[in-house]
């Protein structure tokens, strides 16, 4: 039976040992073995600790009650028979075997309690100060981030303890009084011995609770009582001066029940328990009175020096006090020269979106089923000596799409993905299909800096399940025809697995015993896991909070995953939370993920961010320096999309800085909105966008990220904000007011005077009635100087078909609306210029598609020239199925049949 038992707990223990040890091999493998050493030993100091301490305290205060308890005889037996045969427990023999067990259970509560609080204890210990002080009690911001978490885990977990060993020995001392001198249950307290126990626990429960009194002062900062974040008037002039009554009120109870220790009455300690069951009252009655009838008639006046306090907490702690602003007139009419001095501008206005893009690529670049888009990545590129934005899209490794799906084709044959497809935002082919620069398989690059000799991807956002390497099965790497091309992994990446003992590790740890009975692997053999980027780096940095969207760089001809992270907390006195409770945000730490190697490095990003400082303190060896990163990669650092949308949504509050005007929301902003089209009529907030411009005052273009805003509960244009992203101005958010007296409009005001536009209405109906779906893509706000145009791309789908194509762009400046083949074409209408000669349109190519009737032809093509180009897009359009461009093409052939016959 000893065998047996010993094997069954084997068995459960082993998974945990296996898990536990390839986690090691693997934070080893990376080079991040300090974060796993760490952490480990933190929460096993802390868990010991704390469940030792825990344990040993209950039972040493239900032993003490025990021993100070009448003994009956030992030798009853634990359990009697009634007169009818029921056996019943006696509870006083019960007891002394139930202590140690239940302090057990107690203490190992404590420890997991203790196991799961490694972070806060470890940030107490190695706290960076922040430099500046709370407004109302004079404390380093520090304090509340690293010190009182700490402290009030600590109070909390003695209180429960404390309380715990009150109740367990008093029930002690009831069940071994129970039928002892008839004298009830609390008879107890009449003996010295027992009552001085439960004293001395009530004395320390009164100096616990006193304690916690203490420390929910300074938690007052977090009060939302108020109308915004932290103390306010009633904080301060009511709840915080009873707390102090309250302290001393426990303080007083405390020190009561000692007193009453040496003498024969227990009256003067319930006197103080009455002082504080008083304090009680009185912190719950008088705060409310304070506030409904002194406060609530003259909040504003009263609650001014606290709003002023939350608005320069909050913008602090969101990274919103070097926010510039800058006044716009506008009052500039845009002119055609505008446009043509900002070519780059223009040149860089983003065409294709995120989804029309992927369902295109889905169609003509993934190869085979097993490949798959899964996102689509903005950056930009040096390419022909100017920078120019690009669209990304990694080709990565679906396995679930595999036709064969066996153990060596998801495991050893199937292991990575490969390639990308990378083109410009704002050119399409005469075909209304996305021009790119580097496609197909192997990735073929038409410019020399997005060259790509190393395009398998074995980390990326698709890869999560293990795969073993270097194995006597060759992977296949790559299609070629109708051959396929294999490979074998040359990285250094993953743990070797080659020994029979690794191999019933990672068996054991991934469930997958075929790994034991597989002949494949060799003595160089390697596993790969944790694959996914997110997964990746959220176990190598559990302490950060990782952006949705970790995006792919070429960098001397390899591929690299760049995620930003984040430090966040709710511990920022005075200011506002926002989402789950979080009141404070840096984005401290820009990672690289080698996307074959597997790779991972953290640099610090945000140098005076004290939350991080601490964690470089806590693990000294795997975050460096920006400076450290390689130039190369330095060039595509963006401004994360997540933080911006929260910076976003708190500065459309707290961009007012004056009291009153804050407090009757004057000036409220929301991030604007537009109103789809078709089944998607509601109202959808606007998401933020890169792009390539020319900022008001500035002398050059910048990668930028931006959002408008407009009033709350109005549609027109109040502001609009970016965040710079090149250089020396990288993470610098900049404001752009437009003046109250002005009425600029809003893109929701814009999309539904494109909805309403006689000629685009027409032309959509004319489309969907011909069995085309007609895609309306984000409206993009391009500011231009002192003014904006509204740029739409517009994509065609055949309604049989799966391939979006980019058929209109429609233009929108104050007044005027353009809808044609191109940008510049619509651009030319609007403005009432053609674009320069001999320059591709920005929007397309050369090829351009046709436009809509003579006016718009191409300029300068002779007649004869275009009546060919409108028969062969007819010939095509019929062979796709495409009745509305082919009826389009006609009315266009014959309106140039009859300007030949007019020339004759």
């Amino acid at each position: 039976m000893l065998g047996l038992g010993m094997i069954a707990a084997l068995l459960v223990i082993w998974p945990s040992m296996a898990g536990f040890y390839t986690d090691w091999l693997w934070f080893q493998n990376l080079g991040f073995g300090v974060v796993f050493s760490t952490v480990l030993v933190a929460k096993l100091s802390l868990g010991l600790m704390i469940g030792l301490t825990a344990a040993a305290l209950v039972w040493f205060n239900l032993r003490l009650a025990l021993r100070l308890s009448a003994v009956p005889n030992r030798d009853e037996p634990a359990f009697r028979v009634s007169e009818e045969g029921v056996p019943i427990p006696d509870l006083a023999v019960l007891v002394p075997r139930m202590i140690p067990p239940a302090s057990l259970v107690i203490g190992a509560f404590a420890g997991v309690f203790g196991w799961g609080a490694w972070d806060t204890f470890l940030r107490f210990r190695h706290q960076q100060p922040f430099g500046e002080a709370d407004p109302i009690f004079g404390r380093d911001i520090g304090f509340y981030f690293f010190t009182l978490p700490v402290l009030d885990l600590a109070a909390g977990l003695l209180f429960v303890l404390c309380a715990v060993s009150l109740i367990g020995a008093a029930a002690v001392y009831v069940v071994r009084s129970v039928g002892d001198d008839g004298d009830g249950v609390i008879s107890f307290l009449r003996r010295r011995g027992p009552r001085a126990h439960i004293l001395g626990l009530a004395s320390a429960f009164f100096l616990i609770l006193a304690w916690q009194v203490y420390l929910s002062m300074p938690n007052l900062l977090y009060s939302t009582a108020g109308p915004v974040a932290g103390a306010g008037y009633t904080d301060i002039a009511a709840r915080l001066p009873l707390l102090w009554v309250k302290f001393y009120a426990a303080l007083l109870a405390s020190a009561l029940a000692l007193v009453c220790v040496f003498r024969v009455r227990n009256r003067t300690f319930w006197a103080g328990v009455a002082a504080y069951a008083l304090s009680l009252i009185g912190g719950a009655l008088f705060p409310a009175m304070l506030q409904r009838f002194s406060v609530a008639p003259n909040e504003l006046v009263k609650e001014t020096p606290y709003i002023k306090l939350n608005i320069a907490a909050t913008r602090k702690a969101f990274g919103l006090d070097g926010v510039q602003e800058r006044e716009l007139t506008g009052e500039k009419t845009l002119s055609a020269q505008d446009i043509q001095d900002n070519q780059r501008t223009i040149q860089n206005i983003r065409l294709w979106d995120q989804q029309p893009l992927l369902d295109t690529f889905g169609q003509i670049q993934e190869i085979r089923t097993y490949y798959e888009f899964q996102s689509v990545d903005n950056d930009r590129y040096r390419i022909n000596g100017e920078v120019q934005q690009v669209m990304l899209s990694p080709r990565e490794l679906s396995a679930a799409s595999l036709p064969n799906r066996n153990w060596i084709n998801e495991r050893l044959t199937f292991t990575h993905g490969f390639g990308l497809t990378v083109g410009p935002v704002a050119k399409a082919t005469g075909e209304g299909l996305p021009v790119l620069f580097v496609k197909d398989i192997p990735p073929a690059s038409t410019v020399p800096s997005l060259n790509v000799d190393r395009p398998e991807i074995y980390f990326g956002e698709m890869s999560n399940s293990p795969v073993y390497v270097k194995t006597n099965v060759k992977e296949f790497n790559h299609p070629a025809g109708e051959d396929n091309v294999f490979t074998s992994y040359a990285g250094d990446g993953g743990v070797p697995v080659g020994s029979t003992w690794r191999q019933l590790l990672f068996a054991t740890r991934f469930a997958d015993m075929k790994l034991l009975l597989s002949n494949d692997l060799t003595a160089d053999s390697r596993v790969l896991y944790h694959r996914g980027i997110r997964e990746r780096l959220g176990k190598v940095a559990p302490f950060l909070h990782f952006d949705g969207d970790p995006y792919l760089v070429i960098f001397e001809g390899r591929l690299f995953w760049i995620n930003d992270a984040y430090t966040i907390s709710d511990r920022y006195p005075y200011s506002q939370p926002v989402g789950r409770g979080t009141n404070y945000i840096r984005n401290s730490v820009k990672a690289v993920v080698d996307a074959y190697h597997g790779d991972v490095t953290l640099y610090i990003a945000d140098e005076r961010d004290p939350v991080i400082q601490t964690y470089a303190r806590i693990f000294p060896e795997i975050l460096r320096p920006l400076a450290e990163m390689p130039a190369g990669l330095r060039e595509h650092l963006r401004y994360p999309e997540d933080i911006f949308k929260i910076q976003t949504a708190v500065y459309s509050t707290y961009h007012m800085d004056q009291p009153q005007v804050f407090y009757n929301k004057e000036d409220q902003w929301t991030v604007a909105s537009v109103t789809g089209s078709g089944d998607k009529s509601e109202s959808q907030v606007m998401e933020p966008y890169y792009t390539i411009m020319k900022l008001p005052e500035e002398k050059a273009e910048e990668f930028i990220l931006m959002l408008p805003f407009t009033p709350q509960r109005k549609d027109n244009l109040a502001a609009w904000m970016v965040a710079r992203a090149d250089g020396e101005h990288y993470g610098q958010l900049v404001v752009y007011r437009f003046p109250k007296q002005r009425l600029i409009f809003g893109p929701k005001q814009v999309t539904a005077r494109i909805n309403q536009d006689p000629e685009v209405s027409r032309q959509i109906t004319l489309w969907s009635q011909a069995g085309s779906q007609v895609i309306l893509g984000t409206l993009m706000v391009i500011p231009i100087k002192e003014s904006l145009i509204y740029v739409q791309p517009l994509y065609l789908r055949a309604v049989t078909g799966k391939i979006p194509e980019l058929r209109r762009v429609i233009v929108v400046a104050e007044n005027r609306i353009a809808m044609e083949p191109t940008l510049d074409a619509s651009l030319a209408r609007v403005f009432g210029n053609a674009p320069p000669s001999g320059a591709a349109p920005s929007g397309q190519l050369l090829t351009g598609i046709p436009a809509t009737d003579d006016k718009q032809a191409t300029v300068g093509a002779p007649l004869n020239a275009q009546a060919k180009m409108h028969y062969d897009r007819m010939l095509q359009a019929q062979r796709d199925g495409d009745w509305a461009r082919f009826g389009e093409e006609l009315k266009q052939l014959g309106s140039v049949i009859e300007r030949l016959a007019i020339q004759r």
